[in-house]
Formats: structure tokens, sequence, C-alpha cells
């Protein structure tokens, strides 16, 4: 079985980082992947966008984040989907899907940052532990 999901997009905000309770960092942050098509009927051009929920875990990872991911920017990301389940005040069961980065995940920022002119540089992940 395979859990695997890829996505081409661009970061919609700065990554958030935050410290969980066992110590270990968790960066998250909303990819935007969009489709277009020509609607048959009106010949009109149509665009939908699709917003990700992404959690990164791995400390080089996400310093490496930190420095080059800026709102705006091109990424490639695969990970697993994770499903949280909860009941909210009124008692009612809701859901929640999201793509889990973590050593066996990969992250690429594609291209130059709409702010810089310069790539980022490779980040191959050595190094990290959970």
């Amino acid at each position: 079985m395979i859990n695997q999901v890829t996505l081409l997009g661009f970061l919609g905000k700065g990554i958030e980082v935050r410290t969980i309770q066992n110590g270990q960092k968790v960066a998250n942050l909303s990819l935007a992947t969009s489709e277009t098509w020509k609607d048959k009927q009106t010949g009109e051009r149509k665009e939908r966008t699709e917003w990700h929920r992404i959690s990164v875990f791995g400390d080089g990872l996400i310093d490496f984040l930190q420095q080059h991911a800026v709102k705006g920017r091109c990424m490639y990301v695969t990970g697993k989907l994770r499903t949280h389940k909860w009941t909210d005040n009124d008692q009612v069961e809701r859901y929640s899907t999201e793509v889990l980065v973590d050593r066996q995940g990969v992250i690429r920022l594609v291209g130059p940052s709409k702010d810089k002119e310069e790539a980022a540089p490779p980040y191959d992940g050595a190094g990290d532990e959970l």
C-alpha cells in the first residue's frame, strides 16, 4: 500500500514554526495549487485553486525553510496524507486532512523567489532525525 501525495504550488504565507510537547519542532504552511480549463459551453477560461495544509518535521528542513521559503515561492512537495478527527463544541464530528512531510518526504524550492533573483540552494535532508 502507498500513501504518497505530490504537489507543485505556491506558498500562501510565511511558515509558522512551533514546538510540540516532546520538544520537536514542526512547521506549518499553506500551499496553493491551481488548475485551469476552458468552459465548453461559454469558451470562458476558468480556474480553481485548492489550498493544502502541510506539516513539516525535521530540524534541518525547518531551518532551511525558515531561511528560504517566502510567500509566493513555488514549491515541490511530496509527503503522505494524514487525517485528524475531532468533535467540536456542538458535538459535531469534524475531519481535517494535511500533508505530512517527514524524513521520507521531499520539499524543493523551485526557481527564484519573487523577492530575490537567486534560487535557494538545494536541501538534501542529510542529518535530519525525527
